[in-house]
């Protein structure tokens, strides 16, 4: 949640710090804000709601030669979206930008109140810039008001720090939140919560590590963990921007839609090969010993993570369960070490799957991250990592990223089948032959999107929908509901097909909509009889499958397939345009839409 961007340099810094914003939106779109200071003197901008309101406010201000400046874009978590909660907050003479919690900042903004200051936001951020100032009393210098201020600091935080006493000078930290400082020409420096910000201005990043904290300034970088200095190790930036542009497209996640195509192709390319699966990434011996295969996960994540239950266990013949991060953290679980545990994530940085997997490598487990971001948090502390190469995903509702995890975790199951030899490779070498058709079946056909375009508008009003399907059509259809009640704000429910007659079919009736997904090569009549159900009982049906299903009200034909899987795909494309044309219809923001943001990076 949030985004942080932040700069020091020559240039003219509102620009900067706006462009970065414009980057990281999508993590957060509550409230946005941005401080400068230049010649000993702030300039606070802040406003509510989107961007484009910040950027109106400061259309009269600039700056001219050398100046400091931190942005934010607020995700609310403590205190409602309001100006007076928006980032950055001021101390008597400084300026303070945080992404995370502060988990004990109850205590210590008693202690400080106790103290005489006075607080104005309901916020976790504002303890941060006054226990600086209070420690700033008794420090021998701004950076030791710094150090100890952070030192004190329980829960996960990326904060920068600029303050009147240093007014050339950056104080940065990072503790469980991303965080990336680049540097770009004439020494000039640059943070961001993502690589996106820096993205032609910087030309080479560090990609901070928890613990890390230090200061920018003119002469340069120093860089801390743990009181001890660090070398300083840059990674190169990309030069192109033109994957986060619309492309013509009328939203981001609509261009993502159709991208799934080619960034598939991507993620098979050089693994699908003729004799098996190969992964560069992973060793065989990450399976050695393994009896068990732990999946945990969030949301849409969580949903790749139930879809490869289904695939280990049928073709890798590995008992394997799945687990929601946000539940396993607390449920005391049982870790034993014949247990491989993989962890699912989008950016890497998802607060709750990623202390799920410093408990797996506490216990002692081998531990595998599937993610799209490389130098994230949870790649760089598993044991191994396969990246999906979804490319960026701007969109706030999961699309390709759902469509990448899914194959890998598929690709996954084949590679760990060939090594348990639980499967004959007659059968392996069909699975690389249906891999190798997944782009084909992406692809968009126009005509489609039309019907489902038009097809939409009787899906607008309703007290709610059921997505059924049965074994993975199961999470697609949780899939499916997820991605309508992210864009559109209506009700929906993802069911096992079987589990319609053991209560849900109470609710049945025409202003019910099933979305019945029915795929002709995986228990076909099984699903058949469930939606049969339904229809008897006046739901209305709309039925994606390349067959006519009489009872239907309506119908999305996909193309017929000697493969369940390629249906998987399929009609996971006809699901999310489905959503996306639904959400357009009734005049919602489908990127951006409410209370929701991109990397959940707190509980």
């Amino acid at each position: 949640m949030c985004g942080i961007v932040g700069y020091l340099g020559k240039n003219e810094s509102k620009n900067i710090l706006l462009d970065g914003l414009s980057e990281l939106e999508y993590r957060g779109y509550d409230s946005a804000g941005i401080a400068v200071l230049q010649d000993k003197n702030f300039s606070i901008y802040k406003a509510v709601g989107k961007l484009q309101n910040l950027k109106d406010k400061t259309k009269d201000f600039t700056s001219e030669g050398f100046s400091v400046g931190i942005g934010h874009t607020r995700w609310a978590t403590h205190g409602k979206p309001t100006e007076l909660n928006a980032h950055p907050h001021l101390g008597e003479n400084s300026y303070v930008v945080h992404n995370g919690i502060i988990e004990n900042y109850q205590e210590l903004k008693k202690e400080l109140q106790d103290a005489g200051v006075a607080f104005l936001s309901q916020t976790d951020t504002e303890v941060i810039v006054h226990l600086f100032e209070h420690n700033l009393k008794t420090a021998s210098s701004a950076f030791d008001a710094f150090e100890k201020t952070i030192s004190t600091l329980e829960g996960a935080y990326a904060t920068l720090l600029v303050t009147k006493g240093e007014e050339e000078t950056i104080f940065f930290a990072k503790q469980g939140s991303p965080m990336i400082l680049g540097t770009g020409k004439n020494g000039d420096k640059y943070f961001g919560s993502s690589d996106a910000p820096l993205i032609g201005f910087a030309s080479e990043a560090i990609y901070l590590s928890d613990g890390d904290y230090g200061v920018v300034n003119n002469e340069g970088i120093k860089l801390y963990n743990d009181k001890k200095e660090k070398s300083l190790s840059f990674s190169k930036l990309s030069e192109n921007r033109l994957s986060a542009q619309k492309d013509g497209f009328r939203f981001f996640m609509e261009k993502e839609i159709y991208e799934q195509s080619d960034v598939m192709s991507d993620t098979l390319m050089g693994r699908v090969q003729d004799e098996g699966i190969n992964f560069d990434e992973i060793d065989p011996s990450l399976f050695e010993g393994i009896n068990e295969i732990k999946l945990c996960a969030c949301g849409t994540s969580y949903h790749s993570a139930l879809t490869a239950s289904y695939l280990f266990e049928r073709y890798a013949k590995v008992r394997t369960s799945v687990e929601v991060a946000s539940e396993f953290r607390y449920k005391e679980p049982l870790l034993l070490k014949d247990t491989l545990f993989i962890v699912i994530s989008q950016s890497g940085e998802t607060a709750d799957t990623l202390e799920t997997l410093k408990m797996a490598k506490k216990a002692g487990l081998k531990t595998l991250t599937i993610c799209n971001v490389d130098n994230s948090s949870m790649v760089r502390l598993s044991n191994a990592s396969i990246l999906t190469r979804a490319g960026i995903e701007k969109g706030v509702a999961s699309t390709k990223a759902f469509a990448t995890q899914v194959a890998v975790l598929w690709m996954l199951s084949l590679y760990t089948a060939k090594l348990r030899n639980s499967i004959s490779q007659e059968e392996i070498t069909k699975q690389l032959h249906t891999l190798r058709e997944i782009p084909k079946v992406l692809k968009v056909d126009d005509e489609q999107h039309e019907r489902i375009k038009r097809l939409s508008k009787r899906y607008l009003h309703g007290h709610g929908f059921f997505f059924i399907g049965r074994d993975v059509f199961f999470p697609l259809a949780l899939e499916g509901a997820l991605k309508l009640k992210e864009i559109s704000y209506l009700h929906a429910e993802g069911y096992p097909s079987g589990e319609m007659k053991h209560g849900p079919i109470a609710l049945a009736d025409p202003e019910l909509f099933t979305i019945a997904l029915m795929p002709t090569e995986l228990l076909y009549e099984k699903t058949k009889s469930n939606v049969e159900e339904l229809s008897a009982r006046d739901s209305t049906i709309c039925a994606i499958s390349s067959k006519k299903f009489d009872k239907s009200d309506d119908d999305i034909f996909i193309t017929p397939s000697d493969h369940y899987m390629l249906e998987f795909f399929e009609m996971m494309v006809a699901l999310q345009i489905l959503s996306l044309e639904i959400s357009v219809r009734l005049g919602n923001d489908v990127d951006m839409p409410r209370n929701l943001a991109k990397s959940v990076t707190v509980e």
